[in-house]
């Protein structure tokens, strides 16, 4: 191997090895594996269960559906949404531990760094989503190949979007305590004001009313989550621009989600590239 080889490997070899790296960590923390998805699931039984009587929600073709079937799109982002904590979280790890010194003293680019911390949080979200979503079956919701197809798509560009924002505040912080903080403050709330619980209200009468909805309209997770429940429940072909709205609530169309949940990725991506640009303390020996 000549000199030139050594000091410009492949970014993408390089990218590739910390993904690998990081499924491979993953695999072999079984607590990890029963955080990230056990709880949700058992989020999902106590409130898809304890709910049904209290929340009426219209389904396929105006028919009540139990709010278990309702509360299941909003599942599947929260097991990303928990995968991305506990993938970036290992930034701060790897950074006391000193390997991350080492990677940032190699001849790589630093977004090649980012995309491989990016694509092993987004593989291993995406993989525990999808075995989620086949549970699906056993509540009733029936899914075509298309439908799954176009559901992976999305859990694959919310899953980069929101490990890339748990990158980006990652990156900045030194305490695993803090950034498990600065978390439950933010994406849990947004997980919370999206429509995992509640679609977006249109009636808009009291104060309380106009802030809650707007909230939830600026939220780029709320885009994610109508457009795989737009997927998930339409028997005919869903709304693709600007959604729908069902009495006092509205909901975004399939292409509108897609899209806002593209940009959100995209611009998250840049934001953990350029933090990981940028030199702080602790990041050398």
């Amino acid at each position: 191997m000549t000199s030139e080889a050594i000091a410009s490997p492949n970014p993408f070899a390089a990218a590739w090895s910390l993904c690998r790296r990081e499924i491979v960590r993953f695999l072999r923390q079984r607590n990890r594996i029963v955080g990230a998805i056990g709880q949700p699931i058992i989020f999902w039984l106590l409130f898809g269960t304890g709910l049904t009587g209290v929340f009426r929600t219209s389904g396929q073709g105006g028919a009540d559906e139990s709010f278990t079937v309702y509360f299941f799109p909003g599942t599947l982002l929260l097991i990303v949404l928990f995968t991305a904590i506990f993938a970036t979280i290992s930034i701060i790890e790897d950074r006391n531990e000193g390997f991350l010194q080492s990677v940032l003293v190699s001849p790589i680019p630093r977004w090649s760094m980012v995309l491989g911390k990016v694509l092993g949080g987004t593989i291993l979200a995406v993989g525990q989503a999808m075995i989620f979503l086949l549970l699906g079956y056993f509540v009733g919701i029936h899914m075509n190949a298309v439908q799954l197809a176009s559901i992976f798509g999305i859990l694959v560009v919310v899953g980069i979007g929101l490990t890339s924002l748990g990158f980006w505040l990652a990156w900045r912080m030194d305490s695993t305590q803090g950034f498990h903080a600065v978390m439950n403050l933010l994406l849990m709330p947004m997980w919370l004001l999206s429509g995992a619980f509640f679609p977006i209200p249109t009636n808009t009468s009291s104060f309380g009313q106009w802030v809650l909805s707007w909230v939830m309209t600026l939220n780029p997770v709320t885009y994610a989550l109508g457009a795989i429940r737009q997927i998930l429940h339409a028997e005919t072909a869903p709304s693709f621009l600007g959604g729908e709205t069902t009495g006092d609530f509205w909901l975004p169309g399939v292409g509108l989600g897609v899209t806002i949940t593209i940009l959100f990725a995209i611009v998250m991506f840049a934001l953990a590239c350029r933090a990981a640009g940028k030199t702080r303390r602790g990041d050398w020996i």
